[in-house]
Formats: C-alpha cells, structure tokens, sequence
C-alpha cells in the first residue's frame, strides 16, 4: 500500500508572478505558488492547515468509470427498500423515496423538502453533472455549459447529506433492533456505496478539468 507523502504549500508568491498558477486558501485566504504534485502527495497551508491540492489519484476515465457506477447505485437506493421492520407477523419496508414521502404527511412538509432536496435531489444532480462534463473531458472536449456545471458541483457539495441519512438510518436500525426484527435492504448497502463514490468523484479533484481543458474562468 503506497503511502501518504504530506507536502507544505510554498511561501505567498510575489504580485509579478503568473496569477494562473496562484492558489487560494478556502479557510484563511492566504495565497501560494501552485507546485506540481505527485500521486499521493498534498499541499497544505502553512496558516491553518487547510488541504490545498492533492496529486491526481485517479485518471478522466476512472472518474467517468465511477460516475457510471454511482449512477447505478443510486437507481438502486432509491428503488430497493434501505430497511425492513417486521413484528408478530407484521411486515413493513421503506425506500428512500418513501421515507421523504412520510416525512410530507402532517405538519413537517418543510423537513420533507429539505430531505428530498439532500438525499434524493442534490446526489442525483451531483452524478448527472459530473457524468455530463466527464463523457466530454474524456473524449477531449469541452461540455456544453461547462463552467455552469461545474459552479453548481461546487454549490451542491454542502447540500448532498447521504451520510448523514445514513447515519441516522443507521441509529434507527440500532435502537429497534431491541423492539422489533429490523434488517438493512438492498438500498442501504447501495446509499453507502453511494456514498463513498461521490465522495470520491466529486471532491475537489474535479477541478483540475478547469486546467487540463484550458478553460479560463470568467
């Protein structure tokens, strides 16, 4: 297993030098010289220890690849049942979907939105953006919308929670697990799949498409 190599982001160039190759802290603002890094390695802030950069883990295609692969998943999340309750002969299971569904009977219809919008809406834009810009990046092109897109990537990371339901689903099968028979479903192993490949694919290593592309922001 190759091993993580830590690597401390330069000293804040000066006004005169190329502001493409500037880089911006998202946490202090503080500014660097951008450097060249190797699979596996990372820059970090030197004022508050923020991430800047890490070296590309994963080629356009592996990307395109599990973008393909998320989309997959979450077609399953939503269709199979992520939890089945059974008590005395009586039997229940609840989709994705279903739950949003139950949440909007009654008086929380605001709660049930902001659950459709986090578990369901968000991801779904998440897997067609990144499937749309990366089919073109493979074949060296640039997408239609491009810089759109990838704007809307960016809005959209704070508003996709799938671990957060997961989490919360998670607690639930813990806590009836005493009352009733509670078994995870086909769509709760898939959220988690789920999960980890949006983590994966629509982090911050997308935004080397904006370099590898040429395309210059507005």
């Amino acid at each position: 297993m190759a091993t993580m190599t830590e690597r401390t982001a330069t000293d804040t160039p000066s006004p005169l030098d190329d502001p493409a190759q500037w880089i911006i802290c998202e946490h202090c603002d503080s500014l660097y010289q951008a450097q060249s890094l190797n699979k596996g390695e990372a820059a970090y802030c030197l004022r508050c220890a923020a991430l800047l950069d890490r070296g590309h883990r994963m080629t356009i295609e592996q990307m395109l690849a599990l973008s393909i692969a998320a989309g997959i998943l979450f077609i399953f999340a939503n269709v199979f049942p992520v939890i089945s309750i059974s008590m005395k002969g009586l039997y229940n299971e609840v989709t994705l979907w279903g739950s949003v569904e139950a949440l909007a009977q009654g008086q929380i219809t605001l709660i049930a939105l902001v659950a459709g919008l986090a578990i369901i809406l968000a991801p779904a834009l998440q897997i067609a953006l990144l499937f749309w810009v990366l089919v073109h990046a493979h074949r060296n092109e640039i997408a239609p919308g491009f810089k759109t897109c990838m704007r809307t990537l960016e809005h959209l990371r704070p508003w996709s929670m799938l671990e957060v339901c997961l989490l919360g689903i998670l607690v639930a099968i813990v806590k009836l697990a005493g009352m009733l028979d509670v078994h995870p479903g086909v769509g709760l192993w898939a959220m988690a799949m789920l999960m980890v490949l949006i983590v994966l694919i629509a982090g911050k290593d997308i935004r080397r498409l904006w370099d590898e592309l040429g395309v210059e922001p507005e």
